[in-house]
C-alpha cells in the first residue's frame, strides 16, 4: 500500500483536486495543498478550510482531477505582442510580499512572506483564463520594512513592465503600509498608460478564508474589461465575497486590522465596485472606464520622479500631556506633518498655570515652520481641516503652518510632502502642497456612515 500511495503523490501536484482515504477519520475531498514536511498531507475542502493528516495513516491518494496549469507568457519585442491567447490582454503581476504572498508554517502556526510569484498563480489558474500573465518577484517583504528606496524600485520596475508591452499592472503587497505605496507611486507617475491596481490580502493565500483570491481575480476583471489606466488599490468591499471596491490611490485608509473590508476610501467614493464575474458600478467623482485620452491619442512618455532616499518627514500625532522635546526632535528633518485634533488643532494656548509647557510647544512649532514646510492634518479620519474656527488653529496659521481647507488623510500627507520635497525646492514645496495633484484633495463629502 505504501508504494500506491508514492505512485499517487507522484501523480498529484499542488493545485490538483484528490481524495484522501485515511485509517483513522472519513475519506476527505479536496484541493492538494504544500506540505510543511514529509510527515503531513494538507488538503483545501470545499468551505475553504484546511485539513492535515499524518500520512502515515493516509491509504491512498486519490487523483480526481488534475488542476490546470499556470503558464506564463512573455512578449515577442519585435512585435510587441503576447506569446500567450492573442485576443487576450497580458498582465504583469509584481510580487512585493505581505500576506497576499504568504502561508502558513502549519509547525508554528506562523504566517511567513515565502511564497514565490509561480507558486501564488498555481493557486489561482483562473486568472490565465482572463488575462495573458506575467509575473515577476520585486521583494519579499512585510510591508512595514517599506522605505522610500523601495517604492523607486517598484517604480522602476513599472516602467520596465510598460515598455515590454503590458496592458495593466497588479502589485502584491502588504497591507498594513499599501495605502501609503499606493499614494507614493500615485505621485511618482506621470502620463500613465496603463492600470497599476494594488492588491494585498488581510489572511494568507492557503487560509480558508483568504480574500486573495477575489481581490487578485477582480484586479484582473478590471484591467481585461475597461480602459483604466491609474493608480488604484483593489480589496474587499464588504465582508461578504461578493464585490471588490476600487479605491483611489490618495484617498484610501486602512481601518480595520483583520476584516477583509479593511480598507475604505475616505472622503470620497471608490472609483468602482466589481465583481469577480466583471460586473462594473461606477461610483465616484472620476470615470472608472476613461479612455485614456492623453496617454493614447496623444501619446506622452511615462515619467518618474522618484523620492530622496534620504528626505526625512516627521509624522506627529497630537495627544494630551505633550512636551516641546516631542516637537524639537524633528528639528533637523526636511518637513513634518501634524495630527492635530478637530478641525486642525495642537496644544498650543496656555489656559492656566498648568499648561505653561503649551506656550513653548508653539514656539517650537513657529521655530520648525521657519525652516521646514510644517502641514496640519486631522486625526479624524474624515472631514477637512479649518483652523480659522478655533484660536488654537489660527495660532498655528499665524506662524505659517499650511493645510488649513484640505482633506488629505495624513498618510498621503505625509507622502506627498516627502514626494514634493524630494522634486521640487522648499519655495515651491508649500505653493504645491496646497493644490489637487493627484486627486488627493477631494470636494467635503460626508461619507462617514458607508463605513459603519
Amino acid at each position: 500500500m505504501a508504494k500506491a500511495t508514492t505512485q499517487l503523490i507522484t501523480k498529484a501536484t499542488n493545485g490538483d483536486l484528490v481524495k484522501i482515504h485515511n485509517k483513522k477519520t472519513k475519506n476527505e475531498q479536496g484541493i492538494l495543498m504544500p506540505s510543511p514536511n514529509e510527515k503531513s498531507v494538507i488538503i483545501k475542502l470545499d468551505n475553504g478550510y484546511n485539513i492535515g493528516f499524518d500520512k502515515k495513516d493516509v491509504l491512498k491518494i486519490e487523483l480526481l482531477k488534475k488542476q490546470k496549469t499556470f503558464r506564463q507568457t512573455t512578449l515577442d519585442k519585435k512585435q510587441n505582442k503576447s506569446t500567450g491567447a492573442p485576443n487576450k490582454k497580458t498582465v504583469s503581476i509584481l510580487h512585493c510580499g505581505g500576506t497576499i504572498a504568504s502561508k502558513v508554517d502549519y509547525e508554528t502556526g506562523a504566517v511567513k512572506a515565502k511564497f514565490k510569484p509561480e507558486e501564488l498563480l498555481e493557486m489561482f489558474p483562473e486568472l490565465g483564463e482572463l488575462v495573458n500573465l506575467k509575473s515577476k518577484l520585486v521583494a519579499n517583504m512585510l510591508s512595514e520594512n517599506m522605505r522610500f528606496v523601495h517604492y523607486n524600485t517598484i517604480a522602476k520596475e513599472i516602467q520596465k513592465e510598460i515598455k515590454s508591452g503590458t496592458d495593466g499592472i497588479i502589485i502584491t503587497h502588504g497591507t498594513d503600509t499599501l495605502h501609503y505605496t499606493a499614494a507614493a507611486l500615485s505621485f511618482m507617475l506621470e502620463n500613465l498608460p496603463v492600470p497599476v491596481l494594488l492588491v494585498g490580502a488581510q489572511r494568507s493565500s492557503d487560509r480558508g478564508s483568504s480574500d486573495a483570491f477575489l481581490n487578485l481575480k477582480c484586479a484582473t476583471q478590471l484591467i481585461a474589461k475597461t480602459g483604466f489606466c491609474k493608480v488604484a488599490i483593489c480589496m474587499h468591499n464588504s465582508t461578504e465575497d461578493d464585490k471588490c471596491a476600487i479605491i483611489p490611490a490618495t484617498k484610501a485608509r486602512k481601518m480595520h486590522s483583520s476584516r477583509r473590508d479593511a480598507f475604505k476610501t475616505i472622503n470620497d467614493k471608490p472609483y468602482a465596485l466589481i465583481s469577480p464575474d466583471g460586473k462594473i458600478e461606477c461610483q465616484g467623482s472620476g470615470k472608472c472606464d476613461p479612455k485614456c485620452v492623453a496617454a493614447k491619442e496623444t501619446p506622452k512618455p511615462l515619467k518618474i520622479k522618484k523620492f530622496k532616499e534620504t528626505i526625512r518627514v516627521g509624522l506627529l500625532k497630537s495627544h494630551p500631556q505633550m512636551y516641546t522635546e516631542e516637537i524639537k526632535v524633528f528639528s533637523k528633518f526636511d518637513g513634518l506633518v501634524l495630527e492635530g485634533t478637530g478641525l486642525g488643532h495642537f496644544p498650543v494656548e496656555v489656559t492656566d498655570k498648568k499648561t505653561a509647557e503649551n506656550e513653548l510647544i508653539f514656539k517650537a512649532i513657529k521655530k520648525l515652520a521657519k525652516n521646514m514646510p510644517v502641514v496640519m492634518t486631522t486625526q479624524t479620519i474624515f472631514g477637512m481641516v479649518n483652523m480659522n474656527v478655533y484660536s488654537p488653529g489660527r495660532r498655528l496659521l499665524s506662524v505659517d503652518v499650511e493645510g488649513n481647507g484640505l482633506n488629505m488623510t495624513p498618510e498621503t500627507a505625509y507622502i506627498k510632502l516627502a514626494w514634493l520635497l524630494s522634486n521640487y525646492p522648499s519655495t515651491k514645496v508649500k505653493e504645491l502642497f496646497s493644490e489637487n495633484l493627484r486627486g488627493e484633495i477631494s470636494a467635503q463629502t460626508n461619507y462617514e456612515k458607508e463605513f459603519i
